[in-house]
C-alpha cells in the first residue's frame, strides 16, 4: 500500500521532503489544481487534448525550491523545463488524470508532447499535449472529457470563464460546454462523513472511482 508521501513521489508532485514540510497534511486533498483543456482537431478528426493545470501557491512554492539556477529571483520556462518533463512523464501510470470518451467509447492516449511550465502570480502552470493513439472522427457523437484524480489526492476543478474549455481546428458548428459536479468538494478528508480518514484515502488506487464524483466534464457536440 502506498503511503501519502510515496504516492506524491510516484506522481512527481512533491519532492522527497514532503514528510517534513507537510506533517500536518492529514486530510485530502493535498494539492489543488485549476484546469483548462483544449480539444485539438485536424482534418475533421479529434487528435488530442491539451491540458493546462494551475497549481496552488503552496505547492508551487514547495516544488520550485532550488530551481532558480541563475539566482535572479525569477523562474524562467527554461529553468522549469526539467520539472515539466518529469512531472508529465511520471503521470503516465495514472492516465494523466485525463479521460476522454467519444460516442461513449474511451480513447487511449499516446506519449505526451510539448511539456512546458511557467509561474504566474505565484502559481505553477503546467501544460502538455496528449495525442490520441488513434485519431477519431467525432461526427455527431459527443466527446466527453474529464480531468480528475481517482484517489482525490489532487483536487481538480475547471476554471471559470470561456477559456476553461476550448477547441482548436474543430469542424464548423462544434461547441464545448462545461458541466460542474453536483457533489461539492470536501475541504478535509473527514468531510463530515464517517470513515473518511487518511487511511481510507491511502487505500485508494488509480483504479478507484472516488474522485470522479468531484469531476467537472467538458462536452463537445458537433452538428
Amino acid at each position: 500500500m502506498l503511503t501519502a508521501t510515496h504516492r506524491l513521489k510516484r506522481l512527481a508532485i512533491l519532492a522527497a521532503g514532503l514528510a517534513c514540510a507537510a506533517t500536518a497534511a492529514t486530510a485530502h486533498p493535498h494539492v489543488w489544481v485549476t484546469a483548462r483543456a483544449q480539444l485539438v482537431y485536424a482534418d475533421g478528426r479529434l487528435v488530442g487534448v491539451r491540458d493546462t493545470w494551475r497549481f496552488d501557491p503552496e505547492y508551487t512554492s514547495f516544488i520550485t525550491q532550488g530551481l532558480d539556477a541563475n539566482k535572479d529571483g525569477t523562474l524562467s520556462p527554461d529553468e522549469l523545463a526539467g520539472l515539466a518533463a518529469e512531472n508529465t512523464a511520471n503521470l503516465a501510470e495514472f492516465g494523466y488524470f485525463t479521460k476522454l470518451k467519444v460516442g461513449g467509447k474511451e480513447q487511449a492516449f499516446a506519449d505526451p508532447k510539448e511539456p512546458a511550465a511557467r509561474v504566474e502570480d505565484r502559481a505553477l502552470v503546467l501544460t502538455f499535449l496528449l495525442p490520441l493513439k488513434t485519431p477519431v472522427q467525432q461526427g455527431r457523437g459527443v466527446a466527453a472529457l474529464e480531468v480528475y484524480d481517482p484517489t482525490y489526492f489532487v483536487a481538480f476543478s475547471f476554471a471559470e470563464g470561456s477559456d476553461a474549455a476550448t477547441l482548436a481546428g474543430a469542424p464548423q458548428g462544434c461547441a464545448a460546454t462545461v458541466t460542474r459536479p453536483k457533489t461539492e468538494q470536501p475541504k478535509t478528508a473527514e468531510a463530515g462523513s464517517s470513515g473518511m480518514t487518511e487511511a481510507f484515502f491511502e487505500a485508494l488506487t488509480a483504479a478507484s472511482a472516488y474522485g470522479v464524483q468531484f469531476a467537472s466534464r467538458i462536452l463537445v457536440a458537433c452538428p
